[in-house]
Parts: structure tokens; sequence; C-alpha cells
């Protein structure tokens, strides 16, 4: 069973990290918000939060406008 992230299913990435993921995903530099199975999880601490299936995932990016 994979992830679901934003409501999708996705593969678990290589390394399973929320760093990994984003990676996967390829979001890597963008300003994101990731909660992690309900938590928002700080950036600081993406790369030591392991995945594992059936993980629900949210990334929200911030868009700029005027």
């Amino acid at each position: 069973m994979p992830l679901t992230v934003n409501g999708r299913p996705e593969p678990l990435p290589s390394p399973a990290t929320l760093d990994g993921l984003v990676s996967a995903l390829k979001l890597g530099g963008q300003r994101l918000a990731i909660e992690h199975n309900g938590e928002i999880v700080p950036r600081s601490r993406w790369p030591e939060t392991t995945l594992a299936e059936a993980d629900q995932i949210e990334i929200v990016r911030a868009i700029g406008g005027g």
C-alpha cells in the first residue's frame, strides 16, 4: 500500500523520509508546508521524519501574488 499525498496514492520514495518525498515529487526549493498524519512537520525535521505505508501526507505550496 502506498502513501497518500494530497488525497492521491503515491509510491514510497527511497529514502522514505519527508525530504526524500519532496525530492521525488520534484518540489525541492519551493516554499512548502507539510502535514504528516495530522501534524505539521517543521522543515528542519523533514530529513529525519520517516514514512511508512498508509501514511497520510498533505503538502501545501505558498504562492505569492500581488
